[in-house]
């Protein structure tokens, strides 16, 4: 930063120039294409990448793209439709036409730091796209094209690209890890559920525990409510995605200590079956596609040991129909056979678990809350280094 305040004090004190990206850009269409289409075109390591909606991609080759239609220049790619944002990339790539891109034609830009300061403005772009389509958030060409930006000396943008180039870094650094802690976790996890199917004796979930299914609530939905809607969606982002509805709209209340999984999920399969553990009931709800488990007796089946032996379970997952959506159903639970070993193993379990989870999952504490807290550190210093006074005309 004192580096960055020293070139800014000789090079440019009394301010900088703002211009419109139009007027130092090109920008560049995008190409008609089906997402079923995009599908049949996938090339493991494909040298181009074909961007699609929000964070969607496939890599495919020459063999299905046009040649003269291919973007081979360092570019910045706005993601103009429902999810709203900016992407850099800077090898061979196209995207969908309801996106569009921008290369940078003037010698007094650096590229990178016209998409950092993009970026600093997402939330700008994100409330305008919202508030000028009634449907789906949506920018049009004109609300980047005529986006003014500051335009420093040449000197001032690289020193800032370097110092956010780091800070990206080390967040992908962290990133990494958490995936590499997170696969370590999810073998280790099955492991020793596998191990402890073969020790003890094997209770079938009716004999465990009551059931409770979701109702439909999405027309009682609240931003202001006091109340807590366990979704698919909440249960699948690990209760990132949280929707509010009134208390006295409540129609399935969940009592502590409910283990919640998901019921219905699209061909991916990704959330079929996934947990979550509620371990304070008060305040929450529980919404269709999703249902909760209770142990009928914590003297003989830990609730947190269920959540372990339950959350993406084998004998669940058998019946994703992998061609549409899979519904799963109530008898599918209350056949799922675990083994209940003795309080006192359930508990080591738990222990060994519950560490392991809080390193990959706890957003307060482990690599998810250092994780936040470097991408706060970084939004921060980013905002103060993209923040520049306007050159005022001459003559004024």
């Amino acid at each position: 930063m004192s580096n960055i305040s020293k070139l800014i004090e000789e090079l440019c004190p009394d301010g900088v120039e703002f211009v419109e990206i139009s007027s130092i850009a090109v920008r560049n269409k995008g190409i008609s294409i089906t997402a079923a289409k995009m599908k049949k075109m996938i090339v493991t390591n494909g040298a181009i990448r074909l961007f699609a909606a929000g964070q969607n991609f496939i890599d495919t080759s020459d063999q299905y793209v046009d040649a003269s239609k291919i973007i081979d220049t360092p570019s910045i790619i706005v993601k103009s439709r429902g999810h709203i944002g900016f992407e850099y990339y800077d090898k061979q790539f196209q995207h969908k036409s309801e996106m569009w891109s921008y290369e940078i034609i003037s010698d007094a830009v650096n590229i990178k730091f016209v998409y950092y300061y993009l970026l600093s403005k997402s939330r700008y772009f994100q409330d305008l796209a919202r508030a000028t389509s009634v449907k789906l958030p949506q920018l049009s060409v004109k609300d980047t094209d005529n986006f003014r930006i500051p335009v420093p000396p040449l000197a001032v943008q690289e020193e800032i690209v370097r110092i956010l180039d780091r800070f990206t870094l080390l967040e992908a650094e962290l990133e990494a890890e958490l995936e590499a802690r997170t696969k370590q976790y999810t073998f280790y996890r099955n492991f020793i559920v596998t191990e402890h199917y073969d020790k003890y004796p094997l209770e079938k979930i009716e004999n465990l525990c009551s059931f409770l299914n979701g109702k439909a609530h999405e027309k009682f939905e609240d931003e202001f409510g006091s109340a807590v809607l366990v979704t698919a969606g909440f249960i699948s982002s690990s209760g990132v995605k949280k929707r509010c509805i009134s208390t006295e709209n409540i129609q399935s209340p969940l009592k502590d200590r409910s283990v919640c999984l998901v019921m219905s999920d699209l061909p991916n399969g990704k959330a079929l079956a996934k947990a979550a553990y509620i371990s304070d009931g008060y305040g929450f709800a529980l919404n269709q596609r999703v249902c909760a488990l209770n142990s009928l007796d914590e003297s003989k089946l830990k609730p947190r040991y269920l959540y372990y032996f339950m959350n993406r379970n084998r004998q669940l997952l058998k019946y994703d129909s992998k061609q549409y959506q899979t519904h799963l159903k109530k008898d599918y639970f209350m056949r799922v056979k675990i083994p209940v070993p003795p309080l006192e193993e359930q508990e080591r379990i738990v222990d060994i678990l519950d560490r392991f989870d809080a390193l990959v999952n706890d957003i307060s504490s482990g690599l998810p809350a250092e994780i936040a807290a470097r991408r706060t550190q970084y939004e921060h210093y980013r905002d103060q280094l993209l923040t520049f006074k306007e050159l005022e005309p001459a003559g004024s």
